[in-house]
């Protein structure tokens, strides 16, 4: 096994794979920003260094000063966590290039699958079915109109690389679509140095579900069964549960194997996640791959008993993978529920500024995976996820009282957060019986009003 590496992230995901280092007997290397320089996952690294100023393009997305940091500490390999360079195809390559193991797909997987034009045209030569779009990126206003009134209104402007809900935008008319096309352009360069945007038809209500894959050097690779990723807010993930609930064992049986086709005609590698959506009759359609650890992987350990950061090193470190499909097993229900310091009743605006008191909640069954304590300042220049609260029992019906309780449980003074919106999904009736689209947070905060 490796004897070093170097972590090129921050917060509650570095503090997760520097744990999942300890129990392989793996030093780590963390880095941080100025602004990080109290961070608590820096006090479980065995070293780190100070890699640039606050701003992310100065230090997280700096490729020279995270190589230059691996170099002087001697490691072997890099993992990149998630967001960040975690699906930059150029630092996988820059990796390679130094004789540095990135802990992930190729450069080359990652530059085919990171291209959402290019991922939909291997899903269609594969006969795996996509969401009706524009064939190619769109050129200008007049190029994304002749596009929007063949799909017909709605359609989704989205960006041609990159996720999390960045570059972003539902248009329902001629006006919408032109107003918005500028805006999903600038925030696609802000967040992933490129404004190409395609369009596709937006397809509502629908439910979010994906795939959890996992495959080695030698041509074996298994799912792990699927995530329900349906609750989001802005394009972007809240809750999470594994197993989906309400899907027949057909529809989950296709979509197992869709991930499986895709992911093997590429030639994958490592961890990743194929993602879905699946319309009110119940037909399926590809929207992307993750080619990374997803924030939502703990659900899926729970339910599985694997740990996907161990798998992630071992396959990197050339490992044959120890598992086999007829082998993996799903016991219980497990949710997640991200805590982000946010206001829910302001567009999800989020917070930045001093926890001044955290208590988390315990229990069996019940996972915390968060970087902060009392005291903490929240720096203004980061995603606002403050963690994870992940619980898991025998029955769904159990899970969610579960984390009810939890979440009574759960204490962050100083700043807002979204534990009040969890409590306000998880005791939905609707949520209960799993009747659920991807605008149901949005529905549930307008009923509020």
């Amino acid at each position: 096994m490796f004897s070093r590496i170097l972590i090129a992230n921050r917060g509650e995901i570095a503090l997760r794979i520097i744990r999942a280092c300890k129990e392989l007997g793996i030093e780590t290397v963390a880095i941080c920003s100025k602004a990080d320089e109290n961070a608590l996952y820096l006090q479980y690294a065995d070293a780190h260094v100070c890699i640039g100023p606050a701003e992310a393009s100065e230090s997280y997305l700096n490729i020279p000063s995270i190589i230059s940091a691996a170099e002087i500490t001697d490691i072997e390999a890099i993992h990149p966590g998630y967001g960040f360079l975690a699906e930059d195809s150029h630092f996988a390559e820059v990796c390679e290039s130094s004789n540095i193991v990135f802990v992930g797909p190729s450069s080359g997987v990652m530059k085919k699958m990171g291209d959402k034009i290019q991922a939909r045209k291997i899903a269609i030569e594969n006969k795996i079915r996509v969401i009706p779009g524009s064939d190619s990126t769109i050129e200008n206003q007049q190029h994304a109109l002749k596009v929007a009134h063949e799909l017909g209104y709605p359609v989704l402007i989205k960006a041609s690389f990159g996720g999390g809900g960045r570059g972003m935008r539902v248009a329902h008319n001629d006006i919408s679509l032109v107003n918005s096309l500028a805006i999903a352009q600038r925030e696609a360069k802000a967040a992933f140095k490129d404004p190409s945007i395609y369009i596709e038809k937006y397809i509502e209500p629908s439910r979010h579900i994906e795939v959890q894959i996992v495959a080695d050097k030698y041509g074996n690779m298994v799912h792990l069964g699927e995530r329900d990723c349906t609750i989001q807010r802005r394009h972007q993930k809240l809750l999470e549960e594994a197993p989906s609930p309400n899907i027949s064992s057909q529809l989950r049986d296709g979509i197992c194997k869709a991930a499986l086709k895709i992911s093997k005609a590429v030639g994958y590698t490592n961890v990743g996640t194929v993602e879905f959506l699946i319309d009110e009759d119940g037909e399926y359609y590809f929207i992307e791959m993750n080619t990374r650890l997803q924030v939502e992987h703990p659900v899926t350990e729970m339910i599985t008993g694997i740990d996907l950061v161990k798998e992630q090193l071992k396959i990197a470190y050339g490992e044959r993978l120890n598992l086999r499909q007829k082998k993996v097993k799903s016991e219980g229900a497990a949710i997640e529920c991200r805590i982000n310091a946010e206001d829910p009743n302001n567009g999800f605006r989020p917070y930045a500024g001093k926890i001044t008191m955290c208590s988390v909640p315990g229990g069996r069954g019940v996972r915390i995976d968060s970087h902060i304590y009392s005291g903490y300042e929240i720096p203004p220049y980061y995603d606002s996820l403050l963690g994870k609260l992940i619980v898991h029992q025998k029955t769904r019906e159990d899970s969610i009282a579960c984390m009810r309780r939890a979440l009574s449980e759960y204490r962050i003074e100083g700043v807002g957060t979204t534990i009040p919106i969890h409590m306000a999904i998880i005791t939905d009736p609707r949520f209960i019986s799993g009747d659920v689209n991807t605008n149901f947070v949005e529905n549930l905060i307008n009923e509020k009003e």
